[in-house]
């Protein structure tokens, strides 16, 4: 009886490291929820869904951060083609990157703010907890970075 008492408390005690070690394994990817905070103001600007198909990523905004006089569903009013004034909450703005050692790379960034896409790759830093997310025209020494944070 003792046996299958401790046994018990052992399954249970492996269970739970094994359960803390999966979370740990899941901020090895880039595969969740981020928040962007405006690099001028310090405010966040929106939350976006990361997720992976077929070894390839692409992030998506699932809420915006807005003023009381802005506009609760803003569009992507500079945007061209097929993105013209569609909604930017369920814009992916993120598509095409693929894991190249300790960053994802050849992706493409859609900023809603002016419709410019730019070549963009990403990295995690932080322990996974922070996206270093760059967007640039040609190469990478010609762009911007933003600081994102891990929500989940």
């Amino acid at each position: 009886m003792r046996f299958l008492k401790r046994s018990g408390a052992l399954a249970l005690t492996l269970a739970a490291v094994l359960m803390s070690s999966g979370t740990r394994a899941d901020n090895a990817s880039p595969v969740g929820l981020w928040k962007n905070v405006d690099d001028v103001s310090g405010k966040p600007r929106a939350l976006i869904r990361i997720t992976e198909s077929n070894g390839t990523l692409q992030g998506k905004i699932e809420k915006v951060f807005r003023a009381p006089s802005e506009d609760r569903n803003p569009k992507c009013e500079k945007c061209e083609g097929a993105l013209k004034d569609v909604p930017v909450i369920g814009l992916v703005i993120l598509s095409g990157l693929k894991k190249d050692g300790a960053e994802y790379t050849a992706g493409k960034i859609l900023d809603p703010d002016n419709g410019k896409i730019y070549s963009s790759k990403i990295q995690l830093t932080d322990g996974g907890k922070k996206l270093n997310v760059r967007g640039y025209i040609g190469v990478s020494m010609l762009g911007r970075s933003q600081i994102w944070d891990r929500q989940e």
